[in-house]
């Protein structure tokens, strides 16, 4: 493995948390917009969902991808040796 591909890994491993909180972050906010398109569907039988939908569902295709990286991440933690100080 070159220099550079270390460095890319262990600045993926550094990151592994942050990759875990956007996943979970993500899901949070698809849940929250379900619910207040739901309530704008139901209150206004016209209201547009469709273009909403596809929203929602890049919303969770990103949270997929950002917990799609943690994994890769925790893979790599264990395939690594420690970091150099």
């Amino acid at each position: 493995m070159t220099e550079t591909d270390q460095r890319f890994a262990y600045r993926a491993i550094r990151r592994k948390r942050l990759f875990l909180g956007l996943s979970v972050a993500g899901l949070a906010i698809a849940a929250f917009l379900v619910v207040l398109y739901a309530i704008f569907w139901w209150t206004r039988p016209g209201y547009p969902i469709a273009p909403r939908l596809v929203i929602i569902l890049l919303v969770l295709l990103n949270a997929r991808q950002n917990l799609r990286q943690y994994k890769y991440a925790r893979l790599l933690e264990g395939l690594m040796a420690p970091e150099p100080r």
